[in-house]
Formats: structure tokens, C-alpha cells, sequence
């Protein structure tokens, strides 16, 4: 069974052909932006996964709340602290960061940054609350620089996602910057899986009979359908019985 990829760099093409026999699965996204453009949960949660959807901004939270009733959706921006912080907020963007010098260089390209207080809270903090005993299948990690603290606020004995992908470049470039955090997990006894170019995926060596699935690029084999073209087919579809009701 194929899926529709909806993400940026078909990062859930990478991870359905992992984790593809989970039924009823369950995901992390921590900076999760919007619930369907570039989003790496949308295909696992057409297809009956829920999961924890963390993102700060109102705008894309309230979108959650309508179209992603059956998850848990959390209006907060996660640290290796609990608190509160200031955060530059980019509206219409999924570029917002806690971080002031990513925030500036923003700016210096000429988006508008908001700085606005939120709340903070970690992910072990989260995990206590929402998950207990629960498998979590993948947990992503895209907070414009700010991953090293987020990886850093987990209890990783207690809390073992099967998969982690983390952004592994600085906002808006292909500089590399997994350095500063990959030994994170890999103390944690996770092992690298694939770099796409801008994420790079890490296995739980309890999990590791799934680094097979990381061999291969997206290809052919992945029976997977774009959603820009889903979408444009189903446009094309409404607009041809809006004429065929027309001639009628």
C-alpha cells in the first residue's frame, strides 16, 4: 500500500517504508508548522496513526485542532527547560525560532520577526504527560536551530522513539550542523540511519533490524503519489462535473 507524500523532502516516504506494517501507530513532531503543507505526519495520520503535535504558533495550532482531532496538539515550544521564552516569530512561515541570532538573520533577508513570549516545557515533560508506556513509532524535530536543546530536554532510557529525524541544517542553508547535537543520540545508543540533504534520520539499536529500510533513497518502489498532483487531479475532477451540471 502506497501513500501520498505531502512533506518536503519525502521524509515520510522514508519512514512509511520503515514502519509501514505498524498499524494504528504513534508520532512526535515537535516544530510541526502546518498539518498538511510539508508535512511530514499527514500520510500516517490518513492512514490511522495519531501523535503529539507541537508547534507555538496559534495560527498553525488552530489548524491542528480542526483537521487533527484525534491528536494531541500543544501550543508550546520545547527546550531542555521548563519556563518561559521569548520567541521571533515569523508569521506564515515555518521559520519562527527561539533563537536571536537565526531570528536576525532572518530579518537581514527581509521577513518581518514578531518576538513574542512562550511557554516552555521539554520533551520528558511531554512524554510523562501524554505518552507513559505508549511505542512512539518516529519523533521529527524541526525547531530552526534550536534541535540540540530539544534532544537535549529527553529522558532517552525512559522514552525511545523507534525513529528520530532532526533537521540537520541551519535554517534556509545546506550548511550541516548535526555536530552539535548527533552526539546526543548516539550517546543515547541510537545508531545513523540516511541524510537527505536537510534531515538526518537515526534507528534505537533495539530497532535496528529497520536500518535496511534506509538504504535507498525514494525511488520508484515506494509506490508513492505526490499531493500536488492529487490535489490538482481533484480540482480537475470538480471543475469537469461543474460543467458537465452545467450543460445539463
Amino acid at each position: 500500500m502506497g501513500i501520498v507524500s505531502y512533506a518536503q523532502n519525502f521524509e515520510e516516504v522514508m519512514l512509511w517504508r520503515a514502519l509501514k506494517n505498524v498499524e494504528n501507530g504513534f508520532y512526535i513532531d515537535v516544530g510541526a508548522a502546518w498539518p498538511d503543507e510539508h508535512s511530514v505526519t499527514k500520510a500516517f495520520s490518513d492512514h490511522g496513526w495519531s501523535g503529539i503535535n507541537i508547534e507555538p504558533n496559534p495560527s498553525f495550532i488552530k489548524q491542528y485542532i480542526s483537521k487533527r482531532p484525534n491528536d494531541i496538539n500543544l501550543q508550546v515550544a520545547v527546550s531542555d527547560k521548563i519556563g518561559v521564552a521569548e520567541l521571533y516569530f515569523i508569521e506564515g512561515t515555518g521559520l519562527s525560532s527561539l533563537d536571536e541570532a537565526i531570528a536576525s538573520s532572518h530579518k537581514d533577508l527581509g521577513f518581518e520577526t514578531t518576538p513574542s513570549k512562550v511557554n516552555l516545557t521539554t520533551l520528558e515533560n511531554i512524554c510523562e504527560e501524554y505518552v507513559q508506556n505508549k511505542d512512539i513509532h518516529f519523533l521529527k524535530v524541526d525547531v530552526e536551530g534550536f534541535e540540540k536543546y530539544v534532544l537535549l530536554g529527553n529522558d532517552w532510557r525512559k522514552y525511545r522513539p523507534w525513529i528520530v529525524l532532526v533537521e540537520a541544517t541551519l535554517p534556509m542553508s545546506q550548511e550541516e550542523n548535526h555536530e552539535d547535537w548527533e552526539y546526543i543520540l548516539l550517546d543515547a545508543e541510537y545508531s545513523f540511519a540516511y541524510a537527505d540533504g536537510l534531515n538526518h534520520f537515526y534507528v534505537s539499536n533495539e530497532h535496528s533490524e529497520l536500518l535496511d529500510a534506509f538504504k535507498y533513497p525514494p525511488n520508484v518502489f515506494d509506490r508513492f503519489d505526490l499531493a500536488t498532483r492529487v490535489q490538482a487531479e481533484a480540482k480537475a475532477s470538480e471543475a469537469e462535473a461543474k460543467a458537465s451540471e452545467a450543460e445539463a
